[in-house]
């Protein structure tokens, strides 16, 4: 019988497909490989799948969370409409120049990322609005019906509308969009003062065009899984997790589909958050690694650290500035090309390189025996003996040794005078040292210290990965919790729904204006609440306020939080004390005698959170019986250990287990170091700390 406690949870990865169906708190997961063709197969095996497990039919389920990585590889692969970009005359090229900046300072043949559109596709209308909003040059109706003549000419499926100042007054782009849909009709359109309506013009600009370029491609699918979805006799509504964290209608998600290009990774930072506000952690790092990519989080307060800006595609790894800026809120995190598909390769200084290419479904790694020939860090994993190769994936995938032995000594053996183990502990180390340095790069940026920090791993490669990568970093504590190989999907079932409106509008302390800043934030506010009650009419929401702020001519702002009643009864004074005290936590220090500017107002609506449960202490009770034992390569001792080999599943609360061991699971295995000792907590999770500990 249908049921709004059954909810399904769907995250298609570069890889695996996860599928978790919930139903009173009872979780059902599987892993099916991605179908790239048509993503929408794997949803409907995996559903079937978790169905059959819970004994329920399809269309007993009330409720569909999915999140997808399809809008980020359409990015990333260029695969999107042929689009086309309407801009002010005389700012034609500012998704080509960029900002001048240079990411990497001393690379003479520094190549820049080349623009999702061509110049031939890029066209140009007189009009002009000032800074304040004021319209210096009227746009005329019959010269944006000659440049709609123009961009039927060149057959194009998506327009992206994106003038100056449009943030400010969007009257100009809203009448583009109106003889655009007189004169083609069938061509989506994206204006910037909807998508991202905020300063700076090159990433407003950048991000309207991607929006617009992978808007006909995400439509298509989100409405040939509805069809699907209803043919298997699944009658509800199905929602969609964005980047900020929550969750948005599938009519938003077709609309906006730039919202969705952190949908999966965000999804896993929420499920994060979830276990470390069970656990009491106010510092946790989010670690999650699957097929294609790994992800690194950092969640203070039982919170995700948020962003407004972030990069796609980076050309160079690490380097800001070398990616594609998509200008909306998301969560902030570091994403590497480091996943179990990940390829490894010896460049030409003898080096052993893994990622960012990925070996991904099809063909996948040389050990799935579906055509791959080059090594992948789970062929890595496998020769090992971190992997079970007659239970992978719960038994549904028969990993092949024998090839895992040839490829490692075919690309990066025979290279290097090496034996495949020797090969293998080359790209375990190396693909584990790409994430500790992203880590750490990510931890200083931020001013944090890892070692205060408790890890939290999930995703299908993480466990086996996270022990190592903990005594990399130095962090004493690491969480596996149930579900993790299926984690990001689990996170979907965790979000809130949620909306962030934001809007940028200029304005120093000193010309500080009490009602202009009540009547923005609370059309701010209404707005996010609109589109909050797409999805839910009838639960209170909550809003979280935010503005931008930074000294006046600094080139960057930082935001600062403010309470409902600060926000509904501005007050200078307030807003100083609030910004010199962030501050002064991020630099140490205020500046004095400088007039402060606001650039950005932000009103997040939201669900009240899911009410979670402290977990309690847990006293050891007995050591865990091991169904046997295999050989383990433990990196820290440098050399193959016996490992204890545990059913994950047979473990009860303050089971006890050492290390070295691999704890296995349908979804993952948890590899314990030599280093480190588990303990089953009563919520199932897996506490991994240093022996003596």
């Amino acid at each position: 019988m249908k049921s709004a406690t059954n909810r399904l949870g769907v995250d298609i990865g570069g890889t695996f497909t996860d599928v978790v169906l919930e139903i009173g708190g009872v979780p059902y997961s599987t892993k099916v490989l991605t179908t790239y063709a048509a993503p929408e197969n794997a949803i409907i095996d995996g559903m079937h799948q978790v169905c059959a497990k819970a004994g329920i039919a399809p269309g007993d389920i009330g409720q569909i969370i999915h999140g997808t990585t399809l809008a980020t590889n359409a990015l990333i692969e260029r695969r999107g409409a042929k689009t086309a970009l309407i801009t002010t005359e005389g700012f034609r090229d500012v998704i080509e120049m960029r900002t001048e900046s240079r990411f990497e300072q001393y690379d003479l043949n520094l190549t820049l990322p080349e623009p999702l559109l061509p110049r031939q596709m890029r066209f140009t209308v007189s009009e002009r609005v000032n800074a304040r909003g004021e319209v210096m040059i009227p746009l005329d109706r019959a010269a944006v019906e000659a440049v709609a003549d123009q961009i039927a000419e060149a057959n194009v499926e998506s327009v992206a509308v994106g003038l100056i100042h449009s943030y400010l007054n969007p009257d100009h782009e809203r009448l583009i969009r109106d003889v655009l849909a007189e004169r083609l009709p069938d061509v989506a359109v994206s204006i910037s003062s909807e998508v991202s309506p905020q300063m700076r013009e090159y990433e407003r600009f950048n991000t309207v065009v991607a929006n617009a370029f992978i808007k006909p491609l995400m439509a298509s699918y989100l409405g040939r899984l509805e069809n699907r979805l209803r043919d298997e006799g699944v009658d509800c509504r199905i929602f969609l997790m964005h980047s900020g964290g929550g969750i948005i209608s599938i009519q938003n998600a077709a609309e906006f589909p730039v919202r969705l290009v952190e949908s999966g990774p965000a999804g896993g930072a929420v499920f994060a958050a979830h276990i470390a506000a069970r656990y009491g952690l106010d510092k946790v790092l989010s670690f999650d690694m699957g097929g294609t990519t790994a992800k690194i989080c950092l969640i203070k307060h039982q919170t995700p650290k948020t962003s407004r800006v972030f990069e796609v595609a980076r050309t160079y790894r690490f380097k800001k500035g070398s990616g594609m800026p998509i200008s909306i809120p998301v969560i902030d995190m570091v994403e590497i090309g480091a996943g179990g598909g990940s390829l490894a390769h010896v460049d030409t200084m003898r080096q052993i390189r893994v990622g960012p290419e990925s070996a991904g479904s099809e063909p996948g790694p040389a050990c799935y025996g579906r055509g791959g020939e080059r090594p992948a860090v789970t062929d890595a994993d496998l020769v090992l003996g971190k992997l079970d190769p007659d239970n992978f994936a719960g038994g549904t995938i028969r990993l092949d040794t024998a090839n895992s032995h040839d490829a490692l000594n075919a690309h990066i053996g025979s290279k290097l005078d090496m034996e495949a183990v020797e090969a293998a502990f080359g790209v375990a180390e190396m693909v584990d040292e790409n994430m500790a340095n992203a880590a750490r790069v990510h931890a200083v940026e931020n001013g944090e210290d890892l070692s205060e920090y408790t890890m939290i791993a999930f995703g299908g490669a993480a466990p086996l990965h996270a022990g190592r990568l903990c005594e990399k970093l130095g962090v004493n504590r690491l969480i596996v919790p149930p579900g993790a190989g299926v984690g990001s999907a689990i996170g979907f079932l965790r979000a809130p729904f949620s909306f962030e409106a934001n809007r940028s509008v200029y304005m120093r302390l000193s010309d500080f204006d009490e009602s202009l800043i009540r009547d923005l934030l609370t059309e701010l506010r209404d707005e996010a609440t609109g589109f909050v009650r797409t999805c839910d009419e009838v639960s209170p929401i909550l809003a979280e306020f935010k503005v931008y702020m930074r000294y006046a001519g600094q080139g960057w702002e930082i935001p600062i939080g403010l309470t409902e009643a600060q926000a509904m009864n501005p007050d200078a004074a307030t807003f100083l004390a609030r910004f010199e005290e962030e501050y002064a936590k991020l630099f140490g220090r205020t500046v004095s005698g400088m007039d402060i500017e606001i650039t950005v107002w932000s009103v997040n609506a939201t669900t009240p959170p899911e009410k979670v449960a402290p977990v309690e202490a847990t006293e050891s009770r007995a050591v865990a019986e091991a169904s046997g034992t295999r050989q383990l390569f433990d990196a820290g001792l440098g050399a193959f250990a016996s490992a204890q080999v545990v059913e994950r599943s047979n473990l009860k609360s303050g089971h006890t287990v050492q290390g070295p061991a691999a704890l296995t699971e349908d979804e993952t295995t948890i590899i314990i170091p030599d280093s480190r000792a588990a303990i089953q907590r009563p919520d199932g999770c897996i506490d991994i700390v240093l022996k003596g500990a």
